[in-house]
């Protein structure tokens, strides 16, 4: 690979279109934030020649301005899309954000893409390495995803070449380091007076060619004598690792016996085991210096994205079933065969309207033609489900802020569509006489909540549809409309991800929100047995009211709810009235007795009581009733119950102490660990709900972005008392 300067004619003013699969390749590029993944986009489109020299599009923008909240925050917050051409292939480069809270963005990708580009940054310290990449790396493992490396920043190394590429085949390779290996290896040239040696060009270690790049344009060169024996080691180690992959299983003997295999039999085993993901090639890339054509290793990168990468046709099509789950045969990437697409993303245009990133993995989508919108089991989030048939509008190609219109798009390619107003992500699209669905891919739990009311009442008018448009958007994201504490709750999966939220509310909706102190559920029970009389006599001229019930209250075991027994004998209160009391003490138990909670698990009898065979009546009795209830709450103890999680906390071994502890530190209770994967540990633990609204963050930062966690609701429980007084206090206040 990288024996030859491909040459591209230049893509910029149309976009690049293919009629076969195998004329695609679907690229995601996956690294933490900062690792260079943009920059590297742009290196790539100049080298390829869809942008000029100054990283331009005609129209003067560059291919990464297309979301004003990206400039805003400094970094990327969604997937966006650049496609290019070379050496007869089109190229679709997804970039990925890197940062955690956009985890649902990666997904998506990984969703869209054959293959995925991980970018890891020389700049970044060897833990940071170690830390904030593992979890990314396997996200693309969980999908079987091919993958190779590609490390930037060479020019601002904080970690050299060599070091870091040993560090990846420890952190990626896991029991087999030697299927994680360089393809080439940088020169460097003059060392700086920091002492600093900048990398000038690179020499593949199996054509044993070096790639000059010192002058601004690629040169190639055979190595000097001096060169070659630092050289074979390096080369040994790589030939070896080819052969342990391919599939010849003769060739390891041959090469053991001293054969030398032809650089042909190692290139074609070499493509074949990064297109099976068994085999992971690491590269380094820099981008292009000002004036010149290419980057350091863009052209390298290129040529092992079109060599060794898969095509769509080699990428198994998710299963399909029809909308009402009846089972379908396998699809193939195939163009004539029945549409299959799906919406892998969704965003806004402010002239456009709705825009949706459409992945083909099934027949060929083409302009006005009429789709069914099948989707998609999100309705916890807040997304409706989905069966209903739509026009497409025109469909495009994206280059920046420029959309470039398609003729079509065929199986195993990719483009965005105009004016579906119903799909949304994870949607499925396909023929109106022939209905399909998609299993859509694993979201992320969003596990961080922020409250939110609108900032006036203009803006209370707005936020509902607002809303609605944000969460169809985004399915990382859980609306929440909780009946308990009347708030409406976001749920997101970082602050990162807050702001972004609230930002899109304001700039894209118009719809201006206060975060606001999140509640939990809080309930009231009774802590003992108590008796008490409500008496509700009134007269005041013509009929007055007159209603008197003795009530008995008592606890029950947790999950009983309200349980109202009655004992009346006599008709002290008259049979059509018993059910008003009842009426009554719920409606009150609704409303809590003390600091205005729902009051469960009592069992409330009624013994006695008197009526007036003029003056009482239903609300006469419902109002004795409430307020006997409340008089029974006086004279016993009142629990308040807060809500407690399930909570499982996956983290890597060297965590477990600092996690358990801190955990002890939220009043929780460890209830045991387990052994998840080698080198991983599982903590389970019940911990009020009210001690991990920022657990999301802070897990985050006490476990250097290794750890995940999951939560479910498992019971309430009483609340110690001290923290009781101080919300009763609150409630009074």
């Amino acid at each position: 690979m990288g024996d030859k300067a491909n040459t591209n004619p230049g893509a910029a003013g149309r976009a690049p279109t293919v009629d076969q699969p195998s004329s695609l390749r679907n690229v995601v590029l996956v690294g933490h934030s900062g690792s260079g993944k943009t920059t590297l986009v742009e290196a790539l489109a100049l080298t390829a020649g869809a942008v000029n020299r100054a990283g331009r599009v005609e129209d003067g923008t560059s291919i990464s301005d297309h979301d004003d909240i990206e400039h805003r925050q400094q970094r990327s917050v969604q997937l966006s899309l650049v496609p290019l051409t070379w050496d007869g292939c089109k190229i679709n480069l997804l970039d990925a954000p890197g940062y955690a809270d956009f985890v649902g963005e990666l997904r998506a990708g990984l969703r869209a893409a054959d293959a995925a580009l991980f970018v890891v940054s020389a700049a970044q310290e060897a833990d940071a390495v170690a830390g904030s990449t593992r979890l990314l790396w396997e996200e693309c493992a969980a999908v079987g995803m091919p993958r190779a490396i590609v490390v930037t920043h060479l020019d601002t190394a904080r970690t050299d070449f060599e070091q870091l590429t040993r560090i990846c085949a420890e952190i990626f390779g896991g029991d087999d380091p030697d299927a994680v290996l360089p393809l080439y290896l940088p020169v460097l040239g003059p060392e700086a007076p920091d002492g600093h040696a900048p990398a000038t060009g690179l020499v593949g270690l199996l054509t044993q060619k070096i790639f000059d790049y010192s002058t601004g344009e690629r040169q190639e060169n055979l190595p000097d004598e001096a060169q070659a024996p630092l050289l074979q080691e390096a080369r040994n180690r790589l030939i070896e690792g080819i052969i342990a992959e391919s599939e010849d299983e003769s060739l390891m003997d041959r090469y053991l016996g001293g054969e030398d295999i032809d650089l042909k039999t190692l290139v074609d085993d070499l493509e074949k085991a990064v297109a099976r993901g068994t085999f992971h090639p690491v590269l380094a890339a820099a981008p292009a210096a000002p004036g010149t054509p290419h980057g350091l290793g863009t052209v390298e990168l290129l040529d092992l994205i079109v060599r060794g990468f898969p095509t769509p046709l080699e990428h198994p099509v998710p299963e399909v079933t029809t909308p009402d789950g009846r089972p379908r045969p396998a699809l193939t990437c195939d163009p004539a065969g029945p549409l299959a697409a799906e919406v892998v993303k969704t965003t806004s245009d402010p002239y456009v309207g709705r825009i949706s990133l459409v992945r083909v993995f099934s027949g060929t989508l083409r302009p006005d033609d009429t789709v069914h919108v099948s989707g998609h089991g999100l309705t916890d989030r807040g997304h409706e489900d989905h069966d209903v048939d739509e026009r497409v509008g025109a469909l495009f190609a994206p280059f920046g802020k420029q959309q470039r219109p398609l003729g079509q798009c065929v199986a195993g390619d990719l483009a965005c569509v105009a004016k579906l107003t119903r799909a949304e992500t994870g949607d499925t699209l396909s023929a109106k006489d022939d209905p399909l669905l998609m299993e859509p891919w694993a979201m992320p739990d969003p596990l961080l909540p922020v409250a939110i009311r609108a900032h006036s009442k203009a803006d209370e008018d707005k936020l509902s549809q607002g809303l609605a448009r944000l969460a169809a958007e985004d399915p990382t994201m859980r609306l929440e409309q909780n009946q308990d504490t009347r708030q409406v709750v976001l749920w997101c999966l970082g602050e990162a991800h807050v702001e972004v939220a609230l930002e899109r509310l304001r700039s894209r909706y118009g719809v201006h929100v206060d975060a606001v102190p999140h509640k939990v559920a809080l309930r009231e029970t009774f802590g003992g047995r108590a008796s008490a009389r409500g008496r509700h006599v009134k007269q005041s001229g013509g009929h007055g009211q007159y209603a008197i019930c003795e009530i008995e209250v008592e606890p029950l075991p947790q999950g009983s709810g309200i349980e109202f027994v009655d004992k009346v004998v006599g008709g002290a209160v008259p049979r059509q009235f018993i059910s008003s009391v009842e009426k009554g003490v719920r409606a009150q138990a609704a409303r809590g007795v003390t600091a205005g909670y729902p009051l469960v698990d009592v069992r409330v009898t009624l013994l006695d009581g008197k009526a007036h065979s003029v003056d009482s009546s239903d609300a006469a009795f419902q109002t004795a009733g409430a307020l006997a209830l409340r008089e029974a709450a006086a004279d016993t103890a009142i629990r308040l119950l807060e809500p407690v999680a399930d909570v499982q906390v996956l983290i890597p071994d060297e965590y477990v102490g600092p996690v358990m502890s801190d955990l002890s530190g939220r009043r929780g209770r460890v209830v045991g660990t387990e052994q998840a994967a080698p080198g991983r540990t599982l903590v389970r633990a019940d911990v009020p709900e009210s001690e991990i609204d920022r657990y999301a963050i802070d897990l985050r930062s006490l476990s250097h972005g290794t750890g995940r966690f999951h939560r479910t609701y498992a019971r309430h429980e009483a609340m110690p008392p001290h923290l009781a007084e101080k919300v009763r206090a609150d409630a009074a206040s």
